[in-house]
């Protein structure tokens, strides 16, 4: 059950990724069409600039929960490295509830957040509900309770599995 469990959030993980990664590219490509329009043409397009935003929601969220999988997120290694294993182990566990909480809080008041504003509309983007907007929040939330779980339950995932781990980078 447990390697069932990791090949799943092995095959989250990577989804998490690609997401990631495809609003990230479109980002860099609707931004400079929008430069273009706006300096060159000189008819600005309304739209690049908070469909951007939207995207660095996307990007910024989906993107967070994969990092915190990777373990590749910001973290004051130094403090862990100064203490005995045993308070480096009670410091994580400090950080996996931390972090359930953190998501916990993404995932109940993003839900909230989505449910309220359901109805709005953006002017930009006249079909899109404002709400939509804010799914990545709760749908964050949600991917990193997992991954927390898969942590605590299963273990941290290997380096051989991880995307962009050191040996893949010192590889390259």
């Amino acid at each position: 059950m447990r390697v069932r469990y990791a090949a799943a959030m092995e095959a989250l993980y990577v989804a998490c990724i690609a997401v990631s990664g495809a609003s990230l590219v479109v980002i860099t490509l609707i931004i400079p069409y929008g430069v273009f329009m706006r300096y060159v043409l000189n008819r600005p397009a309304s739209w690049p600039e908070p469909a951007a935003v939207l995207l660095m929601i996307v990007f910024s969220f989906i993107g967070g929960a994969a990092v915190y999988r990777a373990n590749v997120h910001m973290a004051v290694q130094a403090l862990l490295d100064a203490v005995a294993p045993g308070a480096r182990r009670v410091l994580l566990r400090m950080v996996d509830v931390a972090m359930t909480l953190t998501a916990l809080f993404m995932l109940v008041y993003g839900v909230q957040l989505v449910r309220t504003t359901w109805h709005q509309v953006i002017s930009e983007f006249p079909l899109l509900s404002v709400g939509v907007t804010y799914l990545p929040l709760p749908v964050a939330g949600a991917l990193t309770l997992l991954f927390i779980l898969e942590r605590v339950w299963v273990g941290a995932p290997p380096s051989t599995s991880v995307m962009f781990s050191d040996q893949a980078v010192a590889a390259e």
